[in-house]
This record gives C-alpha cells, sequence and structure tokens, in this order.
C-alpha cells in the first residue's frame, strides 16, 4: 500500500522536474529516450518500497534530478540514473538495458551495479569500490552516478538503522566525500561530509549545529556593519558583485578543532564573506580580484600572511579564488574569498564546468588515476592487501594537494601531509631509495619533515640508505609507499621474535618458547619472563641458533662515566664511529663537578660487538664504569 503522501500523481510530477531541466539542452530523441528509461524503472520497481516505506522509484527519481540538475550531465546518465538499481533488485538484465537503452547506458548501469560473487579478492566493499575506480579507464560519468547515488542515499538516511547508517556513513567519509572534493564538487563534497558526520557523530554535530546558530545571532550587529562598510567601498568603485556570508559547517569546524587543537570558541574564522563579480570581457579575472582586494585593504587592516592565492595557483581540483583577511572594527579578523562567476560555477561542478553537458574532460589528474590503478593491477600489490590498495589510492588522489618546488623551481604536486620522502620518490625511484637528508628552504631537515605549500626541498642522498619501516608513517604518496613496500617486502624476514622485555642480540645466550601461533620468541636465559614460563611452560621450550645477520642491526645506548678532560668526547666517539664504523643515532652528555655522564645510542649487529665497544671505552683514560641497555 502506497504512503498516503505518495500518489501516482506526485511520482509523475518529480518525474517532470527532471524532465524539465533536461529539456533545454537535449533533443527530442533523447528526451523521448529519457521518458522511456523513467518508465521501464517505474514499472520494474513497482512492487518495492524503500525503508521510508515510500514507492521505490523515488529515489531513481531522485538520482536522475541531482544528475540532471546539480551535476548537469546527459541524456545517458540521465537514462543510466532512472535505470542504476533495476539489474541488482530486478529480473532485469545488462542485457535487456542494452537492447532498449543502447551501450553507453548499460556501461554505465554496469559499472553502478554492485557485482554478486561467491568469493572476494579483499572485500565486498573493497571489489565493489575497486570496480567503480576501474570505470575511469572508461568512463568517469559511472563515478558521477555513484555519487549522484550516495548523494540521495545520505539524504534519506534518517529511515536506516543505527548499525546500517555507521557503514553508509562511515564509506561515504572515507571513499565519496574525498571523491568528490578531487573532482572539484565542493558543494557535493561538503554536503556529504556533513551528513556522515551527522550519522556517524550525532552528539558532536548537533552540539556544533547548535553552537553555529547561536554565532550567527551573536555575530548579527558585527557582521552587518563590516558587510554594509564593504558594499559601501565596492558600490562607490561602480563594482558589480554578489556578497555572501557563509558559516563554515559542522564537520569543517570538528575537523579544525582536532587538528589545531582548540575548542570551539578559540576557533577563528569559523565563517567567510565571498565576494563573486561578474565575468567582465574587458578585465581579466586576477585583474578583478586584485582590483578589489585593493580598494578593501585601503579601508581594513590586512593580517600579515594570511593571502592564499588559489588563482595563479589553483588546487588540483581546478579550485580558484583569492583568500584573506581583514580586520573589522569589532577588532575580528574576517575571512574574504573573492572570485568571479566562472570561478564559482566550478567550485560547485569542478571538471564538469571545463567540460560542458556532453562529455567529460580527461584530465591529468584522471590520466594519473588511471596510470596508479593500472600499476596496481601490473604489480599484483593489492592482492591480498586490500587496506594497502586503498590507503594508497585515497592518500594519493583524494586528499589536497600541496605544491612544492625543487631548487630550480620545477612544480612537483604532492599530496597534502606528504614528506621529503614522498618529494624524493617523486623526482626519481632511485632517490627515493637511497635519500639520507633534505634541505627545505635551505634548513637541514630529516627526509620525514612534513612539508608545506610553497616550500623549496633538496634531497641529499647515500648508497648506504635504504627504506626501513619507519618511513612508513610520513610517507603519503602511492609512489612512495608502493616503492618502500616493496623494498621492505623483499628483505629477508626474522627467524625468530625478540622478547620485548629482555630484548636480546646475536651472540647472547638466549633461549627460546614456540608460541601458540608456531612461532618461536626467544629470551635471554636470565629474562624473568623465560624463567616465569619455563616453570609454567615448560614442553614449549626449544632450541634456537640465533646468528647474527649482517644485514639486521641491533638499537643499544650506554652510559659512560669519567672524569672530565679534554678530547674525552671525541675518544668515546672513536670507539663506537671510526673503529667499528657503526653510526651513532643519539650522543647526550652532562658534566657535573668535572664529571661526566655520557649517553650513546648506537646500533650493533651482535653481543659480541656490543662487548668490543664496551672493553674499547673502558680503556680509555679517565674513564670509570660504563654501563649498557639493548632495546
Amino acid at each position: 500500500m502506497k504512503s498516503p503522501e505518495v500518489t501516482e500523481e506526485y511520482i509523475q510530477y518529480k518525474a517532470n522536474e527532471v524532465f524539465s531541466a533536461m529539456e533545454k539542452r537535449s533533443t527530442l530523441e533523447e528526451m523521448q529516450l529519457m521518458h522511456e528509461a523513467f518508465r521501464y524503472a517505474r514499472e520494474a520497481h513497482r512492487e518495492q518500497k524503500r525503508k521510508t516505506g515510500e514507492p521505490y522509484i523515488i529515489h531513481p527519481i531522485a538520482v536522475a534530478r541531482i544528475v540532471a540538475e546539480e551535476l548537469q550531465l546527459g541524456c545517458p546518465c540521465v537514462c543510466a540514473a532512472f535505470l542504476h538499481d533495476v539489474v541488482e533488485d530486478t529480473p532485469t538484465t545488462i542485457e535487456k538495458i542494452q537492447e532498449l537503452f543502447g551501450k553507453d547506458v548499460a556501461f554505465l548501469v554496469y559499472v553502478v551495479t554492485k557485482q554478486k560473487k561467491a568469493s572476494y579478492s579483499m572485500s565486498k566493499q573493497l571489489d565493489n569500490f575497486k570496480q567503480m575506480l576501474d570505470s575511469m579507464h572508461y568512463d568517469v560519468r559511472a563515478i558521477l552516478i555513484k555519487l549522484a547515488d550516495r548523494l540521495h542515499n545520505m539524504r534519506t538516511l534518517e529511515s536506516m538503522r543505527p548499525d546500517k547508517q555507521m557503514k553508509i556513513a562511515g564509506e561515504t567519509d572515507y571513499f565519496y566525500a574525498p571523491l568528490a572534493n578531487r573532482l572539484g564538487l565542493y558543494t557535493i563534497k561538503i554536503e556529504l561530509e556533513n551528513l556522515s558526520f551527522k550519522y556517524r557523530c550525532p552528539q558532536w554535530y548537533f552540539k556544533i549545529l547548535d553552537l553555529i546558530e547561536k554565532d550567527k545571532q551573536l555575530d548579527k550587529t558585527r557582521m552587518k556593519t563590516f558587510n554594509d562598510t564593504v558594499d559601501s567601498i565596492l558600490r562607490a568603485n561602480g563594482i558589480q558583485y554578489r556578497r555572501e556570508v557563509a558559516y563554515k559547517q559542522p564537520y569543517n569546524i570538528w575537523r579544525k578543532m582536532k587538528t589545531q587543537g582548540e575548542d570551539y570558541e578559540h576557533l577563528e574564522c569559523r565563517h567567510f564573506t565571498r565576494i563573486v563579480f561578474p565575468n567582465d570581457m574587458y578585465m581579466s579575472d586576477k585583474n578583478m580580484v586584485l582590483k578589489i582586494y585593493s580598494l578593501l585593504t585601503d579601508k581594513f587592516k590586512e593580517r600579515p600572511g594570511a593571502i592564499i592565492n588559489y588563482i595563479d595557483l589553483p588546487k588540483q581540483n581546478g579550485y580558484q579564488a583569492f583568500h584573506t583577511q581583514l580586520l573589522s572594527d569589532y577588532g575580528v579578523w574576517e575571512e574574504i574569498h573573492i572570485q568571479s562567476e566562472r570561478m564559482s560555477k566550478k567550485t560547485r561542478l569542478g571538471y564538469l564546468f571545463d567540460s560542458g553537458q556532453r562529455e567529460i574532460d580527461i584530465t591529468k589528474w584522471l590520466n594519473d588515476f588511471r596510470n596508479v590503478l593500472k600499476d596496481v593491477a601490473d604489480n599484483a600489490v593489492m592482492n591480498g592487501e586490500g587496506d594497502f590498495f586503498i590507503q594508497s589510492v585515497r592518500a594519493s588522489f583524494y586528499n589536497d594537494d600541496i605544491q612544492v618546488y625543487t631548487p630550480n623551481g620545477k612544480a612537483v604536486l604532492l599530496p597534502k601531509g606528504s614528506s621529503a620522502i614522498d618529494f624524493a620518490f617523486n623526482i626519481h625511484t632511485d632517490i627515493g631509495m637511497h635519500a639520507k637528508y633534505a634541505k627545505i628552504n635551505g634548513h637541514l631537515a630529516s627526509v620525514r619533515t612534513r612539508l608545506k605549500r610553497g616550500d623549496c626541498v633538496e634531497i641529499g642522498t647515500s648508497p648506504d640508505v635504504w627504506p626501513n619501516e619507519g618511513w612508513l608513517k610520513p610517507a603519503r604518496s602511492y609512489k612512495a609507499l608502493r616503492n618502500i613496500h616493496m623494498y621492505l617486502d623483499s628483505q629477508p624476514k626474522p627467524e625468530y621474535h625478540r622478547c620485548p622485555v629482555c630484548h636480546p642480540i646475536p651472540g647472547e645466550e638466549v633461549i627460546g618458547f614456540r608460541q601458540s601461533d608456531g612461532k618461536v620468541m626467544v629470551h635471554r636465559r636470565d629474562c624473568q619472563d623465560a624463567i616465569s614460563q619455563a616453570s609454567q611452560q615448560g614442553d614449549s621450550i626449544v632450541a634456537v641458533d640465533y646468528k647474527e645477520d649482517p644485514h639486521r642491526l641491533y638499537p643499544a645506548t650506554i652510559t659512560a662515566k669519567a672524569v672530565d678532560r679534554q678530547h674525552l668526547l671525541s675518544d668515546i666517539i672513536d670507539s663506537i664511529s671510526n673503529k667499528l664504523q657503526l653510526s651513532i643515532d643519539m650522543l647526550h652528555t652532562v658534566t657535573e663537578d668535572d664529571i661526566v655522564t655520557c649517553q650513546v645510542k648506537f646500533f650493533v649487529h651482535s653481543n659480541d660487538e656490543l662487548n668490543t665497544i664496551i672493553s674499547s671505552i673502558l680503556d680509555i683514560p679517565d674513564v670509570d664504569e660504563v654501563n649498557c641497555q639493548t632495546e
């Protein structure tokens, strides 16, 4: 039985809204095809209901309207939006869709249809996500239909069970909102993020929403004074424009609170004023932006370092605007965004804006995305490693970018949060594999150092340096992550596990205990854990041949006490670094009343090597005692 408010007439009325949106940019034949797609979907879903109790066809109509109005796509996409669930939820086959509506529509419907399998190479969710990404090899329009589908599902998520809400909201936050951002669809990205946040963290969402509403009331007088002044300046100079005040959404506020470690009240720029001017055939967008900027800064003081110029350096997804902050008469910094109508429209439509209604522009980003997906498949990196596959794709292509530079001025785009390690690998694989240090804006730094927009970076290499597990955390780009993983996977795996309490090293007296998973844990024989385990699980004791591995080093720290004298420190360093060619990781000395306490951390291959160092240091004149600890 139909819900009282959803009649056949209402269903037709909602469908007619889609057709009205398409009439001005469609041929008669295309309009007939879209009408037929709607009729077919309506009949196929006739007996189905949504969780809300309304007829199921309401959902395909809503998706088609998003595709037609908000994304402004063409006839095949609208047809596919009407039909996107018929293969998955009804007896209809892809072959039937192709017969009735053609190959183009059938392909789009196929890509957005979840494929049922007996088993999945990663997981059902990840396999379906990979199928969607793979469609970029052929046609990005399928991704846009899937985004429209997800957007309507999120808008109507309230009727779902809490566990289902969490699953869908989690997918949205992790996959779909960043993808919309990467395609330049800011309006959709922001809505998806906030709907996801609403269902994942409802207490936070409604708390921040309430605080934003209170802000709007408290800011009324101040904002009116500020914006009246802005209006008077621009009108007096004959500037045509529209102005709007936009309050940042709960998810954006929450994320800033977490990253900046601030509470709501101390978070700056919780809203911004957008000034949008019409495109001028006599003046470039940039010149008009600079004219408005100049007029405003003649009146208001500008915050030093607040300018972000996304006009000369657009984001990778094409976003353009000029951001700055001005000091209002109330002593509050007001954030200002200046952009043209063309830039504003691109904020809504992203890459779709440049390419028109019929065909999606194949951008450099999409080509890069395709190359990475091909590289993943060719190298079988994702086989059995779904987490790495998704994390690599997400890190490399979903986040915002930063632009940094080589010393000769070449621009390098990297995912936001990248380190000098990512820079090194993106310059050349060999540079990344042997990156020893970085110089960032002329200052020496670790290769793990995070980079900021505009940094100038130089990498120093050494043939003795190779990737280690410590590189994985600061790495963000796919190229860096892939090469680090491949190198680490190629290295021989340790035969045994070391006790995390006693930290045995080769050459010490050790004993092993076979664990429940079949692996052997090695302990020093004087380890209290080993003694306790031997008294309770003696049958698990096994003999181990704990040999030195020339490729493996173990951290050790020695503490030496000595009478202070000239060249004492250089003698201690000589015993470790010069005589045995070992790297020193940390050196700390304290002198009190002519007594020196020197702590040195370094890496050794074996207990014999460690004992040699201890003996060598004890032989140094004026050294009284040496204590050692392994890690």
